[in-house]
């Protein structure tokens, strides 16, 4: 479980998270989202102690990441694939970590497999294209077989084959009951592998939801029907708060009246229905909508966001104090 209270960070006058708290769960997939410049890389620098926060705190499995004995073997941690010495193959960096925990090599050989890297384990890492990167860090943050899982953009330079795949990874994880917490600007791909959003946006919360009820509450409750008879149906759905907008002769879209409703509607009357659909908002429009205030600050007002650097020299975009 990770456990978010509170937190933020600031960058000289940029505040990158403000007051954030969150709780992620085990046995579930959590999705974390927000414009880019949100704060989230910041906020999983926080959970794993690379980066301190100016107030609040973050613990992992009932204790900060640093009070861990044994990391690894507590969070698996995917924030910069490219972070492995390049000189090295990638057997030879996984056995280095698993050296520092006691790990044996056959775990490093079923990962590697895993992940896909079998035929160039031996190869050195400066080789490596972005997915192929992307496989290594995933297989890093497996290495300890640990109880939470944290991916910064798993998906990142793989191929269709390779997004599948890391669906099925994340979603067996959190079947086996691990904390899993991933972030991901595919909507369309976060719609079919999370189960429960967090979404930010400039540092600050914006929903703590599942994502039926982020879609849902996104949603204009549009039913789409179609029928031979729709000027006898419009005129049966008729009331003071009932819009029908026609798309085609026999085609329309109705606000006002749930799709229950207009199906009663129309048999009261005879009336023939050939489709009967409500229309809701995809992850990705929904998302727009939540964070339309986020986007428009950083469009309009992209002079007054600061990109600084800290400490570790990682660029860090937030709003200013």
């Amino acid at each position: 479980m990770i456990e978010v209270t509170s937190i933020t960070k600031r960058y000289g006058h940029t505040v990158a998270v403000d007051d954030l708290s969150f709780t992620v769960r085990p046995g579930v997939v959590t999705g974390f989202l927000g414009p880019n410049g949100a704060g989230k890389s910041t906020t999983m620098r926080l959970i794993l102690g690379l980066d301190a926060p100016d107030s609040g705190r973050a613990i992992v499995n009932g204790k900060p990441y640093r009070e861990h004995a044994a990391p690894l073997r507590e969070v698996g941690a995917l924030l910069e694939a490219r972070s492995v010495h390049t000189g090295r193959s990638a057997r030879d960096h996984l056995l280095a970590l698993a050296q520092t925990h006691g790990i044996p090599r056959s775990r490093v050989d079923e990962l590697i497999d895993m992940v896909g890297l079998h035929d160039v384990a031996s190869e050195r890492v400066g080789g490596f294209s972005l997915g192929m990167g992307q496989r290594l860090g995933i297989a890093q943050a497996l290495l300890g077989d640990p109880k939470t899982v944290m991916l910064d953009e798993p998906v990142n330079g793989l191929d269709p084959e390779g997004i599948q795949w890391v669906r099925h990874l994340l979603q067996g994880l959190g079947a086996e009951g691990r904390t899993v917490f991933v972030s991901s600007h595919l909507m369309s791909e976060m719609s079919q592998t999370a189960e429960h959003l967090i979404v930010i946006g400039r540092g600050r919360m914006i929903a703590d939801t599942s994502v039926e009820q982020f879609v849902a509450g996104a949603s204009r409750n549009v039913v789409r029907v179609r029928s031979p008879e729709l000027a006898s149906l419009t005129e049966a759905l008729a009331g003071p708060n009932v819009t029908v907008t026609a798309l085609e002769p026999s085609a329309a879209e109705v606000v006002g009246v749930t799709a229950e409703q207009i199906g009663d509607a129309a048999a009261a009357r005879g009336i023939a229905l050939h489709e009967l659909t409500l229309i809701q908002a995809s992850l990705e429009e929904a998302f727009m909508e939540v964070t339309q205030d986020a986007l428009q600050f950083h469009s309009a007002e992209a002079r007054e966001v600061g990109t600084e650097v800290d400490g570790a020299g990682a660029e860090v975009e937030g709003t200013r104090a």
